[in-house]
């Protein structure tokens, strides 16, 4: 049963905000008041809409006593009857809680595991499937640094993703990902197992998360890279350190200002999911069982080559599709981690 109550509590609110802004609200306060409107806005039409099934079965139930309307009457009241409950499935899932992180850009860190230099490969493959899959989507991705192997892998990887919902579709990806194929390197042909890992972190503002001057080490250096990467003759690669919590992060473009910039936004984002994961921890002892907990330390998901398989081991979903997903088709996969996450919250919720 929908909580009538609190449907109305909400068109209720939405109403007043939307008065709120029409009649001209301080200047400090149109940008939070905006932000609760455009939140509200997709609920509000899903109870509308819903509203609107019900008095349309209600309407042609009343039909039904007219002789001459009763055949049409029924006919209607069984359409309507069959669509009314995809509409409330469709306002239950609105009503979820929003992760208020789900709007925001990423952050997209990527990090060979075990495995040696195929672990870096590997890396180098999850990189460029990300960034096909931004390109598809419509997103803007802007690798922030970069530092490679000779044979092409990646040591690590950092890279900010921005566009609409990206942190909502990206955050399902933290986790260990593992990979079964036979190395480029390998001679005999035998297939070996080797992971990278995969951290999404949305990114925080810089009033969200202060860090004082006094709490990091800025470092200046010579950028360098395998084959050329990013290697310049001036001391414009930075690198700072975050003292409290011993995080490190590097940048090295070609701007010094740019660099400090980044590397800033990276710290930020990094700190900022410490606490979200702090919070998160005390707040539900059962996160274990949500796919989008962000245990960098889970095993999430295995690429077998030699079968053209890929497994995601949090939701037993396997597609034979190797080959389009390595090239940025993840629609599927992360369409089925959304499902499956919201089922979880509606099941928790009605509990």
């Amino acid at each position: 049963m929908l909580p009538l109550e609190k449907l109305d509590q909400i068109t209720r609110r939405f109403e007043f905000l939307e008065a709120r802004l029409s009649a001209g609200a301080p200047p400090g306060e149109i940008a939070t008041l905006s932000r609760e409107y455009s939140e509200l806005k997709p609920v509000v039409a899903e109870i509308a809409a819903w509203n609107h099934a019900r008095a349309e079965v209600e309407a042609a139930e009343a039909m039904l006593a007219d002789p001459e309307m009763r055949g049409l009457a029924e006919e209607e009241l069984a359409r309507l009857k069959a669509d009314l409950p995809d509409r409330e499935q469709r306002l239950r899932l609105a009503l979820l809680p929003r992760d208020a992180a789900d709007a925001r850009p990423a952050i997209l860190e990527i990090r060979p595991g075990t495995g040696g230099e195929e672990a870096a490969l590997f890396a180098a493959d999850l990189l460029r499937m990300y960034q096909r899959h931004a390109e598809a989507q419509g997103w803007r991705f802007q690798l922030l640094d970069l530092a490679e192997t000779e044979l092409g892998g990646v040591r690590e990887a950092v890279a900010r993703i921005e566009g609409e919902g990206v942190f909502a579709r990206l955050k399902y990806e933290s986790g260990v990902h593992r990979v079964q194929r036979v190395p480029e390197t390998e001679a005999s042909g035998r297939i070996h197992t080797s992971a990278a890992t995969v951290a999404v972190l949305p990114v925080a503002e810089e009033v969200e998360i202060d860090i004082p001057a006094a709490d990091i080490r800025i470092d200046t250096m010579r950028a360098s890279g395998a084959g050329g990467q990013h290697v310049n003759t001036t001391d414009s690669a930075v690198r700072i350190t975050h003292l409290p919590t011993g995080i490190i992060v590097t940048s090295a473009e070609k701007s010094q200002h740019q660099n400090r910039a980044n590397c800033m936004a990276v710290l930020r984002a990094r700190l900022y999911d410490l606490e979200r994961g702090r919070v998160d921890a005390s707040r539900a002892a059962d996160r274990r069982s949500q796919v989008g907990s962000g245990d960098r330390s889970e095993r999430i998901r295995t690429y077998n080559f030699p079968q053209g398989r890929m497994t995601d081991h949090r939701i037993n979903l396997t597609l034979y599709s190797l080959a389009q997903i390595m090239g940025g088709d993840l629609g599927e996969v992360i369409d089925a981690l959304t499902a499956h996450d919201q089922a979880a919250k509606l099941a928790e919720m009605e509990a």
